[in-house]
């Protein structure tokens, strides 16, 4: 119990990692970086002992070994002997208020879901703490970046282990800042400023949603036990309950899946994604993969019986969250296929494998929403690590890949490698990662008579195929056509020269740099990656499907009964082989049309075709409408009511202000000072010089008046003690 009960360690260490780099970074050899990767390697660590702790519990609930079940998983050999008793999360929480009918507590819940997200979360962290030696080295914010680094890694934990809404409402903003500051890290050039403030801004419009929903939380817990509570456990039993009314049960699940639609890129505001490659490549695999835009599938997952029952997710047809997650797994997809830039090809991507885990949930697949999360994270991570270092070692720090990437495969053949497997993952090929968590998503639609997005999800695969097909054969095949290709000009390392020099001095300095492959610190990573891609599938492999029976989460009995949830669709072999021949088709199809097998252009000479292709480049003018019409149309009215209120309440509160201080300094400078402190004080003066006048007519230095003053003096005090006594 060792790692399940020293769980709280996970996120404090690298919290703990932000503060040392922070105050003391600089002075560090490593400024430090060392301090960074030591702590989340810790978390990880840490979080490994976590589940392999985890999985001997529920093997020892459910009956026989780990070693044991894989064994006869394996050999089908028969079913796991024992009973089916309830794993129960370990939870660790102190009630800091508690008064009548409210109770606030603080603490960490790890159960199943926890477990997979911590290991995700630290895994994913420590390889691009490791990767980004390389990348970030000789940044002017080197020790500013490991910093916030380590701070979004706490952030996002601190979220995963929350056993109640408003501490998971903490991490999530936390999630957010950290973004704002990884995005803009390069805040000296425009774009990357606006890329962080349209991320923020645009999440914070969904925050609205959770702050909301948090709100309601408490409310739906009270209505159910007699004292609110934000409790996650309690919320989840009292949703699934017959003690709360529906509506307010609907109205809770409307506001938090705005949250979702926000945090995790959701149409329609999945705008902010993109901008986000602004960022250094090392965040955005961080945030891609194991942060800031999973966060909003965590949720859903989380608390997954407020979605289930607000949206009435098991009686099939149409539902927001499945509607929401099916329009994006196909937006994100259509707008991938006419970017030029390869990290918002991804970033694309991420939009619409994000959309359908978030359909998955909504067709109620809880197990394969969160185990396609699991999958997505380390093929994303791959691929977006493997376009940084094409970027860093092979196309000059560029990320276009019609100008200057193309035959990069003889350059940087471990890239190579490794991107192509995280693209098949991507496509779900069989027998890779991706395959057998989409094909889950795909059955799982189907079973549960949501057949319209099981459509959706086969039309997704399929132009996932085809647009990644047409981003590694524009970055590794063909001709090189960056530095080394037909127009190649001389490209100058701005490190080794002082921008002072003359141009001559550069010319004679320059010299063509080819593309070559990066450095350990950077394909160790990719492999690691590549390898998880490829073999993280066979968690859920038939008659295995260890994940789901490792990582559910602890959901009240009357939800873990519900027919959908408790009974996840079996391996369909037809639909498997259906879905992976569409894959193979929308490779083969892009691969022909790039080997020039198929016509060329027709977009420019087809009239509606040619109107599709400007409808997408132009991102479905959605940014248009943000920042053109709703921004821009109220910017203006804004501004003048703020300008008026400048000048005509704060200006007149301070003038009048300023003016009152005049008044009040010159009455104390007239009245208080002239009159009354420096009259005191010369009044007292004159008392005391007049008192000093007399006294020196008694000092006339004669010895004989003295001495009667004496005499007289005790006279006068003989007689008087006489008369008185």
């Amino acid at each position: 119990m060792f790692f399940l009960d020293k769980a709280w360690l996970i996120p404090l260490i690298p919290a703990l990692s932000f503060v040392v780099i922070l105050l003391f970074g600089k002075r560090m050899p490593r400024h430090g970086s060392e301090v960074g990767v030591v702590a989340v390697g810790a978390s990880f660590a840490l979080s490994c002992g976590a589940a392999v702790r985890w999985i001997m519990r529920v093997q020892d609930a459910k009956g026989g070994s780990a070693l044991g079940a894989l064994g006869r998983s394996i050999g089908h050999l028969g079913a796991q002997g024992g009973g089916e008793a309830a794993v129960l999360p370990v939870l660790h929480h102190v009630t800091w208020f508690q008064n009548g009918g409210v109770r606030l507590t603080a603490g960490i819940q790890i159960d199943g879901l926890a477990v997979v997200m911590m290991f995700v979360v630290t895994l994913i962290s420590l390889l691009v703490h490791v990767y980004s030696l390389e990348y970030m080295r000789g940044d002017v914010r080197f020790t500013y970046f490991y910093a916030a680094l380590s701070l979004f890694t706490a952030s996002m934990l601190l979220l995963v282990v929350a056993d109640n809404t408003l501490q998971l409402l903490v991490g999530w903003e936390l999630v957010g800042v950290c973004s704002f500051m990884l995005i803009g890290h390069w805040w000296e050039e425009k774009p990357n400023s606006d890329a962080a403030l349209k991320a923020f801004l645009t999440t914070r419009t969904g925050d609205i949603g959770l702050l909301t929903g948090v709100i309601m939380t408490f409310f739906i817990v009270q209505r159910a036990t007699g004292v609110g509570s934000f409790n996650i456990i309690e919320l989840n039993s009292a949703a699934s309950s017959s003690k709360v009314g529906h509506t307010l049960i609907l109205w809770c699940a409307a506001a938090l899946m705005l949250a979702i639609v926000g945090k995790s890129g959701q149409f329609p505001l999945h705008t902010w994604l993109p901008d986000a490659m602004a960022g250094p490549t090392p965040v955005s695999a961080l945030i891609h993969a194991a942060t800031m835009v999973v966060a909003g599938v965590y949720l859903g997952a989380r608390v997954y019986p407020v979605f289930f029952h607000g949206f009435s997710i098991g009686d099939g047809g149409i539902n927001p969250m499945a509607a929401i997650g099916g329009i994006t797994v196909l937006v994100g997809a259509a707008l991938a296929f006419v970017q030029d830039d390869i990290k918002k090809v991804l970033a694309y991507s991420t939009i619409s494998q994000l959309g359908y885990m978030v359909m998955a949930l909504g067709v109620g697949a809880w197990t394969a929403a969160v185990f396609h999360l699991f999958t997505h994270a380390f093929f994303k991570a791959d691929l977006f690590l493997g376009a940084g270092s094409v970027s860093h070692s092979g196309s000059h720090h560029s990320f276009d890949m019609k100008t200057d990437m193309g035959g990069l495969k003889k350059y940087m053949p471990q890239t190579y490698k490794t991107f192509v497997i995280g693209t098949l993952a991507l496509a779900g090929i069989f027998p890779l990662a991706g395959f057998w968590s989409k094909d889950e998503i795909l059955a799982n639609a189907g079973h549960n008579d949501y057949k319209l997005f099981l459509v959706v999800g086969l039309i997704g695969a399929f132009m996932t195929a085809a647009y990644m097909t047409r981003c590694v054969y524009l970055t590794f095949h063909g001709e090189y056509r960056g530095a080394h290709g037909p127009h190649a000009i001389p490209h100058v390392d701005e490190a080794e020269h002082d921008p002072i020099d003359t141009m001559a001095s550069v010319e004679h300095d320059a010299e063509v740099h080819a593309p070559h492959e990066s450095n350990r610190l950077i394909t160790t990573p990719l492999w690691v990656l590549s390898f998880f891609a490829v073999f993280a599938g066979f968690l859920n492999f038939p008659h295995f499907s260890k994940f789901e029976k490792w990582f559910d989460p602890h959901f009240p009995p009357a939800f873990a009964e519900i027919p959908t949830i408790a009974h996840p669709a079996a391996f369909n072999v037809f639909l498997a082989i259906g879905s992976v021949g569409l894959a193979l088709s929308g490779i083969a199809i892009a691969w022909a049309y790039y080997e020039g097998l198929l016509p060329q252009g027709l977009s420019s000479r087809n009239a509606l075709l040619g109107a599709g292709r400007r409808f997408l480049v132009n991102k479905l003018y959605l940014d248009y409408l943000y920042e053109n019409v709703i921004v821009a149309g109220i910017k203006g009215p804004i501004a003048a009511g703020v300008y008026w209120v400048n000048q005509n309440i704060i200006d007149n509160v301070l003038n009048y202000a300023g003016k009152g201080t005049q008044a009040v300094g010159r009455f104390t400078y007239n009245i208080i000072d002239q009159k009354g402190v420096d009259g005191l004080v010369n009044g007292i003066g004159t008392i005391t010089g007049d008192s000093g006048a007399e006294v020196r007519r008694l000092q006339t230095g004669r010895l004989q008046f003295y001495a009667l003053m004496l005499v007289a003096a005790v006279v006068i005090f003989a007689g008087s003690l006489w008369i008185f006594t």
